[in-house]
């Protein structure tokens, strides 16, 4: 009888563990569907609490609001410690509150986890800039400049050509400066602002061909751009080509007539080329008639500037005793005349040579030149060597 039961107890466990075991496991799996769903559920609110805060710190940070933008972007990293967006943000606002030591602590960080992030790079670079270390500022730029942009930021590489350009004529770097113009030139579309800002920049470094070109390239989708007017006068007259100049920079003026500078240089312009004998293709006659305006006015020069007339002690021929400028000028005066010219065609390169001595040394000694003293000036250098 016991040995019965005992069969019949066994029995009987042997058939309830099954469904005892199913019973544990399903009371498992709900716990485990449970924890995750808690589990996600609390990952969800971090990172929604993440995002509230990195939203509130880009809107600051957009508004250069930074000592707004810190504390909020140091509040979304609590809820999301490695998010790259995030830590960029925190560096950037710090940034701007010029706490420069703690934001490179992030950026060279971040850099080491994306060097080819390319805000990261023209962050870095600034920093070197700012610390006068050129060669690390110059690897970093260019870094940034080939560097993977997000969609839609693809002009941030030419930005940064622009801002790298910005940074060699800051530290009088010019001969690198026009090297990466002339490379960014390439990367400049027909858009007559960003050819303006080219044209500018090649000015500054006194590249008056490739000023030119950027200027006239940024004509053709906007004839009357004042801007581009104005630069491609500059960028001609820098040249030497004051036929052109007079062209452009008169549109600028009808345009704008307040640019008094631009005024000045027109009227300039003009000057040399009413007053340069050595003009192509010129009448005998004219040529002779501007040489004597030219002596003339070097004459006028001369008396109100007495310390270049005794300047320039030139030693005389055998037996004749050494002239000042003054005395040189006396002493041809009589001979430059429609008559003596005619006679004598060597006079109009003797004569122009002693005006082209007096403009220089009377500049030099006394200071601003009327407008036609400064043509003669524009006009030997123009000649000079030929």
């Amino acid at each position: 009888m016991t040995a019965q039961s005992n069969n019949l107890d066994l029995s009987q466990y042997l058939r309830r563990e099954p469904a005892m075991l199913a019973i544990l496991s399903f009371i498992a799996i709900v716990f485990f569907l449970v924890v995750t769903a808690i589990s996600h559920l609390y990952f969800g609110q971090q990172d929604a609490l993440a995002q509230r805060w990195s939203s509130r710190g880009l809107a600051d940070l957009n508004s250069h609001h930074y000592d707004a933008a810190i504390p909020e972007y140091r509040a979304a990293l609590l809820y999301s410690r490695d998010n790259f967006d995030y830590r960029l943000g925190l560096a950037q606002a710090l940034m701007g509150t010029h706490r420069t030591a703690e934001a490179y602590a992030y950026f060279i960080n971040l850099w080491a986890r994306h060097p080819e992030n390319g805000v990261v790079n023209v962050e870095l670079a600034r920093i070197a800039a700012e610390r006068g270390d050129t060669a690390e500022a110059l690897r970093y730029y260019h870094n940034a400049i080939y560097a993977n942009w997000p969609a839609g930021q693809e002009n941030q590489a030419r930005e940064t050509r622009f801002e790298l350009v910005e940074y060699l004529l800051r530290i009088n770097s010019k001969t690198q400066a026009q090297s990466e113009l002339i490379s960014l030139a390439a990367y400049v579309d027909d858009d007559a602002t960003q050819q303006d800002r080219l044209g500018a920049l090649f000015l500054r470094i006194s590249d008056n061909e490739h000023a030119f070109a950027a200027f006239h390239r940024g004509l053709t989708a906007n004839p009357r751009d004042v801007i581009a007017l104005t630069g491609a006068g500059d960028a001609a007259y820098g040249m030497g080509r004051y036929a052109l100049a007079v062209r452009y920079l008169q549109q600028a003026v009808d345009l704008n007539p307040h640019d008094y500078i631009s005024n000045d240089r027109l009227r300039t312009a003009r000057f040399v080329m009413e007053m340069d004998p050595f003009r192509p293709q010129i009448r005998v006659a004219d040529r002779n008639r501007k040489v004597i305006e030219a002596f003339a006015a070097a004459g006028d020069r001369l008396k109100a500037c007495p310390v270049a007339a005794s300047y320039g002690v030139k030693a005389g021929a055998p037996g004749k005793p050494a002239q000042d400028l003054g005395a040189q000028w006396a002493s041809l005066k009589s001979q430059i005349t429609p008559g003596g010219l005619h006679r004598d065609p060597d006079l109009v390169d003797t004569a122009m040579n002693l005006v082209f001595t007096v403009e220089r040394q009377a500049s030099e000694w006394c200071g601003t030149p009327s407008d036609k003293d400064a043509a003669l000036l524009l006009i030997a250098k123009l000649h000079e060597g030929s």
